[in-house]
C-alpha cells in the first residue's frame, strides 16, 4: 500500500483516527503517554490493534505486532498516533520490534519530544522502513494535551488559580477568605483539581487553613480521581494536619528550587500541577517564569485592603509587565471565571529561580479548602 493514491490517503487518514480512538483507552495520568496502533496489510486491510496500557505493559506497536503469527506483519504498514519510540526503559524500542517484525512502512501523527525516547523515525529509515509523520496531528496533540506540553517543558503543566474580589484581594483584613466566591465557582475548582496530577500550596496556607486539597462533589464526597498534595516550604507540618490523611501521599519541597521540584514531580508522572494558595506562592511561580494557564475566579465584592492576590513579581514598569491573553470567559453563577495564558514569560534568572520560602504571612490565603 502506497500513498499516491486518494484511496490510500483516505486508508491511512482512517486507520490514524481508529489509532487515536485506541489510544484513548489508555491511563489518562501517568508517566507514560495514551497511544494507538493499527497495523494494515498490502490492500490496506486492518489485520491487528494495540494500544498502551500504563507504565509498564506492551507499547501500543508491541501490542499489536503480538496478535499477528510469526512473519505476518512483514511487508505491513504500521499507523500509530506517535512517533515509536527509541529507548530502553521496562520494555524495548518499539523502532526495534517494528524492523524485526519487517513492517514495510510506518506512518505517525506526533513526534516523540522526550530526551531519550525519541529518534524512533531515524532508526526505521536507517533500516530501510518508509515513514511518514504528520497525519492527523493536531488531533493526536490534543488527545496527548498535558503529557505532550510537559514532555516538550520537561516539566508538569502549571496551572495558577487564585479567587479574589473584583479590586482584586484574596481575603478580607482580618484575613477571613470563606468564601469570596459562590458554589458554582467552588464546584468548578474541585472539578479541575480532579483533573490535575497535583496540587500544591504553600506551608503558610496548610498552617493557616489545614486544608484537605481533595476534590469533592456538591456533597463533600471525594470525587473518584484525587490529585497528589505538593506543599512548598521550609516550616513543619504538623503530625495531625488535615494533609496527611489525603487519599494520596503527600510532597514536601523546601521550595528553595521550582524548577528543581517541578523536574522531580514531571520524573514521577505528573503531567499537571494546580497551583492553589497562596498569594506568596503563586506570585513565586509567576515571577519564575513557570505558568502556562492562570484560573482567576473574580466575585462581585469589594474588600479593599492590604490582603492582595499576588504579591511582588519583581515588575518596575510597564514595559517590563507581565501581558496575558484572554482564553475564556466564564459565567459561573454570580461569579466570574478568566482563563488566561502569558504571552511572554518574563526573563528568569538565578535570583528569580531562588524563591525562597513562599510561607510568609499573606501566603495563608487560600479559597475552597
Amino acid at each position: 500500500m502506497g500513498y499516491a493514491t486518494g484511496r490510500d490517503e483516505a486508508l491511512v487518514e482512517r486507520a490514524m483516527r481508529r489509532a487515536i480512538e485506541l489510544a484513548a483507552n489508555g491511563p489518562a495520568r501517568g508517566v507514560n503517554p495514551r497511544v494507538g496502533c493499527v497495523i494494515l496489510d498490502a490492500e490496506g486491510t486492518v489485520i491487528a490493534e494495540g494500544w498502551h496500557r500504563g507504565a509498564g505493559t506492551a507499547h501500543a506497536e508491541v501490542d499489536a505486532l503480538s496478535r499477528l503469527a510469526p512473519g505476518r506483519a512483514a511487508g505491513t504498514t504500521a499507523v500509530v498516533t506517535l512517533e515509536p519510540c527509541n529507548h530502553t526503559g521496562r520494555t524495548g524500542p518499539c523502532s526495534v520490534a517494528l524492523v524485526e517484525a519487517g513492517v514495510a512502512r510506518v506512518v505517525y501523527a506526533a513526534s516523540d519530544p522526550g530526551e531519550r525516547s525519541s529518534g524512533g523515525a531515524e532508526r526505521l529509515r536507517s533500516a530501510g522502513i518508509a515513514v511518514r509523520d504528520g497525519v492527523l496531528a493536531t488531533e493526536v496533540e490534543e488527545l496527548l494535551g498535558d503529557w505532550l506540553i510537559a514532555a516538550r517543558l520537561r516539566r508538569p503543566v502549571v496551572t495558577v488559580k487564585w479567587a479574589s474580589s473584583l479590586d482584586g484581594r484574596a481575603a478580607a483584613a482580618d484575613g477571613s477568605s470563606r468564601w469570596i466566591t459562590g458554589p458554582e465557582a467552588r464546584a468548578d475548582v474541585h472539578r479541575r483539581r480532579a483533573a490535575a496530577d497535583a496540587i500544591a500550596v504553600g506551608t503558610g496556607t496548610v498552617l493557616a487553613d489545614d486544608p484537605s486539597l481533595t476534590a469533592r462533589d456538591e456533597h463533600g464526597a471525594l470525587l473518584q480521581e484525587q490529585p497528589i498534595p505538593v506543599v512548598f516550604g521550609r516550616r513543619p507540618i504538623p503530625a495531625d494536619a488535615t494533609i496527611r490523611r489525603h487519599p494520596r501521599e503527600p510532597m514536601f519541597f523546601d521550595g528553595a528550587e521550582l524548577r528543581t521540584a517541578l523536574r522531580e514531580l514531571h520524573g514521577l508522572g505528573a503531567r499537571s500541577l494546580f497551583v492553589e494558595g497562596g498569594p506568596t506562592l503563586a506570585s513565586a511561580f509567576i515571577a519564575a517564569g513557570l505558568v502556562d494557564e492562570l484560573l482567576v475566579y473574580l466575585a462581585p465584592v469589594l474588600l479593599g485592603g492590604p490582603r492582595l492576590a499576588l504579591t511582588d513579581l519583581g515588575i518596575a514598569s510597564m514595559e517590563s509587565a507581565l501581558r496575558l491573553e484572554i482564553r475564556a470567559v466564564e459565567r459561573l453563577g454570580a461569579d466570574l471565571l478568566v482563563v488566561a495564558t502569558p504571552l511572554l514569560h518574563p526573563p528568569v534568572d538565578d535570583a528569580t529561580n531562588s524563591t525562597g520560602d513562599p510561607t510568609g504571612p499573606i501566603d495563608a490565603f487560600t479559597e475552597g479548602n
